[in-house]
């Protein structure tokens, strides 16, 4: 008979927070009586933790070795903790886990069953919402922290006495920052040593204090050095924020959880000029900083209380580790142990460097890294027009101009359900279909790819007094529409595409993003001052007009270029 966890142990409020950092803590001070785990409270599931040969009985070291060993059990075991990361259908299989390694027995410490509660895979609707909540919010915090500090440029200009282009740096190099991070802090997470939930607080944490520096800086060059800081540090929200997503939903679900995740991206670059606007001509350019360090400082508290890890190599490492204390016998491992054991500090350096290598030699990831980046360069060169057009030509002052932006999130509000409802009833019914290929969620990209152009000429060419002001704020509306429906497809795409290896992806995409949005403002005022509000945005949309092809070509050719990879699923 198969032995499973109590009723009680299943459905605990408490499952979850015992690998929060308040759960940790509180487990450290009470050394351990408090918030235990289900191996703990009953040693008796150490058999159903290891997917072990019949024929082989454990060396238990506790209460248990006296006890018969049930030979008629065969344990189903998870082979990762989100069916993206293993690639098949229903992310279980049945594993012998006696292994010879070294010519010693080693034992493999999986899940105790497909219904595993600490399995993420398995959580509680209520906390899967909570926790892609979190990471939606993180999202949300960190991109208004670059995005709010643009209305304070001309205060920090007058105080420190720099020109437009180094106060605008304020903006690049922060971009810079949460660009390169990823890089670095996403295959971190990836490690099972370390995990997600640590990177997320830790760094998030040190991203808060830094504000202070920052804020209070007394020249131009402190304030720099910390703007590039703080945003390699308040980085893993953006890249790793789709990992953790993938970590607990199936792939149906994950493309919702994207979905969502991304526009939480996309409204904080609005409402960051919008409350800038409001703040930097009344309290000045360091009140745009202690606007959002007050958010981001909110969010990192809701990080200590209520994140949990969610890798499961990370789970099923701490479970090992906590077997082999509490039975003596050493030959207890996890796959991820395992599977380092003849790792070398060459192979650890490897993982460093996935997010590069897989970024700038995987022609898949670096043709869709080099699009959506176009997409966020764009977006930070076009934000550089809106004072140029609604205070130079329609004369709104400063906060009349931050509300223009609304245009962008209100074609979000009427994009984002709509795509919704095409992964319900286009995309969620072929997941379950043998002939499901990842490249079936990227028709959306179609219109997305043509949406981009017609917005940059609409509002580039509208934007004159003989029109009035409301046209080129529908015009730029358009770019909601743009970004939604091609940016999601592709983040969907590009994490099924490369399961395994989603955080170092995204951390690629995030670095080729940010690259485009540091350079491209620098250079932005100029180039609509030069050309003119209308060519400028033609110059834009001419550029996007080049890309549009690569969505139905990947649609078409995708299969065939993902099997010449060795990194890309070749299952589908």
């Amino acid at each position: 008979m198969t032995m499973t966890p109590t009723t009680s142990t299943r459905t605990s409020p408490y499952s979850q927070l015992r690998d929060t950092q308040l759960g940790h803590l509180m487990r450290f001070l009470s050394n351990n009586k408090y918030l235990r785990y289900p191996d703990e409270v009953d040693p008796s599931l150490l058999r159903k933790a290891m997917a072990r040969d019949d024929t082989i009985t454990p060396n238990i070291q506790s209460d248990e070795r006296e006890k018969p060993v049930d030979t008629t059990d065969q344990t189903t075991s998870a082979s990762s903790a989100n069916n993206l990361n293993s690639g098949d259908g229903d992310g279980a299989r049945t594993s012998q886990g006696h292994f010879v390694e070294g010519g010693k027995d080693v034992y493999l410490v999986d899940w105790y069953g497909p219904d595993d509660p600490e399995n993420p895979q398995n959580w509680s609707s209520n906390w899967k919402l909570l926790v892609t909540l979190q990471i939606c919010v993180l999202n949300f915090a960190f991109y208004i922290a670059s995005s709010i500090y643009v209305p304070g440029e001309p205060s920090i200009m007058a105080e420190f006495g720099v020109s437009e282009t180094v106060a605008t740096l304020g903006l690049s190099l922060f971009t810079l920052g949460y660009g390169t991070g990823p890089m670095f802090l996403s295959p971190l997470s990836e490690m099972p040593t370390i995990g997600r939930s640590g990177i997320y607080f830790w760094t998030f944490l040190f991203f808060v204090l830094l504000q202070l520096p920052t804020g209070y800086a007394v020249n131009m060059p402190m304030f720099l050095v910390f703007r590039y800081i703080t945003g390699f540090l308040g980085s893993p929200a953006l890249a790793t924020g789709g990992a953790t997503i993938a970590d607990m939903y199936d792939p149906a679900r994950v493309a919702y959880g994207i979905c969502i995740w991304g526009f939480f991206g996309i409204a904080s670059p609005v409402f960051g000029p919008l409350l800038g606007s409001f703040v930097a001509p009344a309290k000045g350019w360091r009140w745009t900083i202690w606007t959002f360090t007050y958010l981001c400082a909110v969010a990192a508290v809701m990080l200590f209380f209520l994140m949990p890890e969610t890798s499961a190599a990370k789970i099923l490492y701490r479970r090992a580790k906590r077997l082999r204390k509490a039975t003596g016998n050493k030959r207890l491992k996890s796959q991820s142990e395992i599977d380092a054991a003849h790792h070398t500090l060459r192979d650890d350096l490897v993982v460093l460097g996935r997010a590069f290598t897989l970024t700038f030699f995987e022609p898949i990831v670096f043709l869709w890294d080099l699009y959506t980046a176009l997409l966020y360069g764009v977006l930070f060169t076009w934000f550089e027009s809106f004072p140029l057009v609604f205070g130079g030509v329609y004369g709104f002052d400063t906060q009349e101009q931050g509300l223009v932006f609304l245009g962008i999130f209100v074609g979000g509000l009427v994009t984002l359900p709509l795509f919704m409802l095409w992964i319900r009833h286009g995309i969620v019914p072929k997941f379950t279909q043998p002939t499901f290929k990842p490249e079936m969620v990227l028709p959306p990209a179609f219109f997305g790819a043509a949406s981009l152009p017609i917005c940059l000429f609409w509002y580039g060419w509208s934007a004159r007094k003989s029109v009035h002001w409301m046209v080129p704020i529908v015009g730029s509306s358009f770019f909601a529409i743009g970004i939604i429906t091609l940016f999601n497809p592709v983040m969907t795409y590009l994490g099924i595409a490369y399961p395994k290896y989603a955080a170092s992806i995204f951390a690629g995409n995030a670095l080729f993003r940010a690259s485009f949005g540091a350079i491209f403002p620098l250079f932005a005022r100029q180039l609509f001052q030069r050309l003119g509000i209308g060519p400028g945005n033609s110059l834009l949309a001419g550029i996007a007009v080049c890309f549009m092809p690569l969505p139905y070509i990947f649609y078409k050719n995708g299969v065939k270029i993902r099997h010449i990879s060795k990194n890309a699923r070749h299952d589908v």
